[in-house]
């Protein structure tokens, strides 16, 4: 089984998310201030539970290898990601003490929940499956929007096409993906439990549908 096993299953979902409205408008500069704002203080509260994710991968580790695998990513949530969107998000006037206050909105707690539910049920690799398409579709959708004929400077939205188009954020989530197709590899795609990971896989990738689309429905 592979990763693109993961993704052609629910081909059609990742269609809807990698190619949403909220994407399409961001990607043109056309995306109302309102919604981005509302987006950027739900994702610092995502980033929260993303890190208790990761930590949860480390206590659900059986080797110290793979403890120590789950390692950087956490550190990195914590020392430079978060810390990143947090100055990013002085930028659109939007504080730290401000974000801590804000309510989650209920895609956010349907999200994050499921996938913390997903790991503490299953093993780490159900974890991974559920973490994977966050990951894996922000840097598609920064590799194809970065990449195309957009003027960035123009773009309010250029800095975050640039982030996650860049080089460090593409070699982490290449360096993600190299280690899900390791625990992917002895699962038949059509078994069991190869069916659990898929089912697990596009439920969270539905999940990222709602998380893009609570944020445009929040400011209508």
């Amino acid at each position: 089984m592979k990763v693109e096993d993961l993704i052609l299953h629910c081909q059609s979902d990742w269609q809807a998310y990698t190619q949403h409205p909220f994407v399409e408008q961001l990607a043109a500069g056309t995306l109302p201030q309102a919604v981005y704002q509302h987006y950027l203080q739900q994702d610092f509260l995502f980033l929260k539970q993303y890190a208790r994710a990761y930590a949860l991968a480390i206590y659900k580790a059986r080797t110290l290898a793979e403890m120590r695998h789950g390692l950087p990513s956490l550190q990195a949530l914590l020392d430079s990601e978060i810390a990143h969107h947090v100055s990013y998000c002085e930028q659109w006037g939007l504080s730290e003490a401000a974000m801590e206050q804000t309510p989650e909105a209920p895609g956010t707690v349907a999200y994050t929940r499921y996938v913390l539910d997903s790991g503490c049920q299953g093993d780490a690799t159900d974890l991974y499956v559920a973490l994977a398409p966050c990951a894996l579709g922000y840097a598609q959708i920064g590799r194809e929007r970065f990449h195309s004929e957009i003027d960035l400077d123009s773009n309010p939205y250029g800095s975050w096409l640039a982030l996650y188009g860049g080089d460090e954020f593409q070699t982490g989530v290449s360096s993600s993906r190299d280690h899900l197709e390791t625990l992917l590899a002895e699962i038949d795609v059509d078994s069991v439990r190869g069916n659990q990971l898929k089912t697990i896989f596009a439920t969270a990738t539905r999940m990222e549908v709602a998380f893009w689309q609570q944020s445009i429905d929040a400011c209508l």
